[in-house]
């Protein structure tokens, strides 16, 4: 089982580097995208070693691509490995999505059919990078915009079967069951009474845009009502686990989502407190 850690922290984007390097910020952690550091040496191995000695670091990925019916690529597996023996992270994460086929990789996180044989496929490639990792990853439930007519299974169903056969933990994306949610006509409550709750431990937070016709999960906005009130819903389920909010467009001052974690931080003693 993967060790909790219970605090609250921010996705660490280039605008805010000098904000953690110079000073004592208020987070009890930083996350950053694994490929950014994934580089022998040079600027960003170097910032991101000098943030590691002042903050807990979470690595999360966007290329691992567990659902290639292809495998893992072990080149990639060695290079984040190089980068989890220096870092020593809290976690390392990835997308139940796949991006790559063939030595193609469309950069993108390309939705699932929840099919039993997409599960053995996903389950063989989270127990090949666990293996390569040495370490035990959490996987993040994805945002989606269309669905598969063949799915045996709900996203949620899938996920409690992907960590009772991997040991896997979940990295449960609030705002990414309000997106899928409200695209797919389904009940985000029943999403998050129907995860794998002992095994989460770490929420993202996020905000989202109105597409033409879906929600587009842009992470550009701030964390909206809607997802305030699904993570106030799901806490006082949950074990100790680690906060954070993701910010990737239209950066706002690191002051803006300071503010927007101290919301987290009141709604999660909000929890402790009925829990008592």
């Amino acid at each position: 089982m993967i060790p909790s850690f219970s605090g609250f922290g921010l996705g660490l984007r280039t605008p805010h580097y000098a904000d953690f390097l110079d000073r004592d910020v208020a987070v009890d952690f930083l996350e950053v995208i694994s490929e950014n550091f994934m580089v022998d040496g040079g600027r960003p191995r170097r910032i991101l070693r000098d943030i590691r000695a002042r903050y807990p670091v979470a690595l999360h990925g966007v290329s691992m691509s567990v659902g290639s019916a292809d495998g893992v690529d072990g080149l990639y597996l060695n290079r984040l490995r190089a980068l989890v023996d220096e870092i020593e992270p809290l976690f390392v994460s990835d997308h139940l999505s796949w991006s790559r086929i063939e030595g193609f990789n469309s950069h993108d996180l390309l939705p699932l059919p929840y099919t039993m044989e997409a599960l053995d496929i996903v389950c063989a490639n989270i127990h090949r990078a666990q293996d390569a990792l040495g370490r035990a990853m959490l996987i993040e439930n994805p945002s989606s915009y269309l669905d598969f007519a063949s799915a045996d299974m709900t996203e949620w169903e899938f996920l409690n079967r992907v960590c009772a056969r991997t040991g896997c933990g979940l990295l449960l994306d609030v705002n990414n069951v309000f997106v899928s949610a409200s695209n797919h006509d389904f009940d985000p409550i029943a999403y998050l009474d129907g995860v794998p709750h002992d095994h989460v431990r770490q929420v993202h937070l996020a905000g989202h845009s109105q597409g033409e016709h879906l929600l587009i999960d842009t992470h550009d906005r701030p964390v909206p009502p809607s997802v305030w009130d699904l993570y106030a819903h799901i806490l006082p389920r949950l074990g100790p686990v680690a906060t954070m909010i993701e910010r990737d467009d239209d950066i706002p001052p690191l002051g803006d989502l300071l503010a927007e974690l101290g919301t987290a931080r009141t709604i999660a003693a909000g929890a402790v407190r009925a829990a008592a």
